[in-house]
């Protein structure tokens, strides 16, 4: 159909399938362009010819719906993708998101919630089943506690034990010293010392002994 709104299905379950297909054929303005049974399938089909729009199941063979959604918009960022699918997890929704999903949709409600779904999608927006408010409400809670964690300086971040070390390394001592003084072994002194050095984004002990002095953690001459 000339200037319709393209659409592939990719779904391991083709009855499933078809009955998606029919509900999306009711609309004059879609047309389901080709169908797919696993993800790597469904990657042939896009490279022939583009979509405007997937949607997607999460469990599929060969390659899952996410790996899929995550290779679908690194080559093609302009196609959409809906996750259709039986997983009400909030790990799942996060993901989905995550990899670039637009719209995650429940199964059981396709026939209720699709078009408004597609029509929120071809608009710019975002599309989430209503049934999966409360787990958007968690993920926008822990995405913001997060960003507020990575505005804090990177100081702030360290516990207690981990300044107690970076003020040993910047006094020379060796990890060994570190271990007998604060009656741990050497490779527990070892691990937070990598801590510090990936939370403060620091590669070389020198620049992580000028952090110490910098922050107060000891003085310049190591007393």
């Amino acid at each position: 159909m000339e200037n319709s709104y393209r659409i592939v299905l990719a779904d391991d379950h083709a009855m499933f399938r078809r009955g998606v297909k029919r509900i999306i054929q009711e609309n004059t303005e879609l047309e389901v362009v080709g169908e797919a049974a696993d993800g790597l399938e469904l990657l042939e089909i896009i490279k022939k010819s583009p979509p405007q729009m997937v949607i997607v199941d999460v469990s599929m063979p060969n390659l899952r719906g996410l790996e899929a959604t995550r290779e679908i918009k690194m080559a093609f960022p302009a196609i959409k993708v809906v996750i259709l699918t039986m997983h009400k997890d909030k790990e799942y929704l996060y993901h989905a998101l995550a990899a670039g999903a637009e719209g995650y949709l429940l199964k059981e409600d396709a026939d209720i919630e699709l078009f408004s779904a597609i029509k929120t999608i071809r608009r710019g927006g975002t599309y989430i089943s209503r049934l999966l408010a409360p787990q958007m409400t968690d993920i926008f809670m822990e995405r913001q506690h997060l960003r507020e964690r990575q505005r804090k300086l990177p100081g702030e971040l360290l516990s207690t034990r981990e300044r107690e070390i970076i003020k040993l390394i910047a006094e020379g001592k060796s990890s060994k010293e570190i271990a007998e003084l604060l009656y741990i072994s050497s490779r527990t002194v070892q691990h937070h010392r990598a801590n510090i050095m990936r939370k403060l984004n620091i590669k070389k002990t020198v620049d992580l002994v000028k952090y110490a002095i910098q922050k107060g953690y000891t003085s310049a001459d190591g007393s």
